[in-house]
């Protein structure tokens, strides 16, 4: 008993904060989707890339890139 007292006491503690986005590992959907949709602005399929950037909006409103997605959006209003 004291042995396992003991090992526990030298093992790390888990930390419930958010990791470091440069030391992440995989994409994020909204990431992801973000990324299909400059490929399609790099192709000229503007469709795909709108349906894209909506789809990405309508699903992930909270990531960081449908903020990105919205202001690609906006610009392609006014052109």
């Amino acid at each position: 008993m004291i042995l396992l007292s003991a090992a526990l006491g030298y093992a790390p503690m888990q930390c419930s904060g958010d990791p470091d986005p440069n030391l992440r590992r995989h994409e994020t959907p909204g990431e992801a989707l973000y990324g299909l949709s400059q490929e399609f602005k790099a192709k000229g399929d503007a469709e795909s890339e709108r349906a894209t950037l909506e789809y990405l909006i309508a699903h992930y409103p909270n990531s960081r890139f449908a903020k990105m997605a919205r202001d690609d959006l906006e610009q392609a209003k006014t052109k």
